[in-house]
């Protein structure tokens, strides 16, 4: 069985130096693809593991929360990537509510572990979060704005999952007698 108190610490450490690396501010929105099957070393869609999914979920949001940022937990393609997130978040940003009730195999364990923590769950299709967290290869980077750029973590695993990380910065736009400030995450 995992070690639940240590893949906390790891996925909490892994989204402070994204934080950190974005200089993320208050009121950005983070979006989590996790596949616990991959977490505790099995196949993407297949091992679902409820309570890896509520240790990761708990840990993630209450981590997030104190930064002042919104969690979206995307869901498998058996629910269309749908995304789990605050309904006050959700009609804040216009964004279109669906129904579903996700499974741990038709949306994942880290969805039904959000449905149970989050103050009023809904779940929405689509979304322009600012920058978020793959954890297992679970394909994230349409729900991120662009420009999405990847960061490259200090660890690059939580258990057993490949993790991804993904930042969004504003689109230089101009040419070429423009100028651009600079930004922490631009490459040159």
């Amino acid at each position: 069985m995992a070690d639940l108190e240590r893949l906390k610490v790891e996925v909490v450490d892994l989204a402070r130096e994204l934080l950190d690396r974005a200089q993320t501010a208050a009121g950005s929105v983070f979006v989590l693809g996790l596949s616990t099957s991959e977490v505790v070393g099995g196949f993407i869609g297949r091992d679902s593991n409820l309570e890896v999914g509520q240790a990761l979920v708990s840990a993630l949001h209450a981590f997030l929360k104190d930064q002042g940022v919104y969690l979206a937990v995307q869901g498998c393609e058996h629910v269309n990537r749908a995304l789990v997130v605050e309904r006050s978040l959700a009609l804040a940003r216009g964004w279109e509510i669906v129904h579903v009730i996700p499974t741990p195999h038709a949306g994942g364990s880290g969805q039904v572990a959000a449905m149970q923590l989050l103050d009023d769950p809904v779940l929405v299709e689509h979304i322009q979060a600012d920058l978020g967290m793959d954890i297992g290869d679970t394909a994230i980077g349409m729900h991120v704005k662009h420009v999405q750029v990847p960061i490259r973590l200090a660890a690059r695993d939580v258990g057993a999952a490949h993790v991804t990380a993904l930042a969004s910065r504003p689109k230089l736009i101009g040419g070429a007698r423009a100028e651009y400030s600079l930004d922490p995450l631009r490459k040159f």
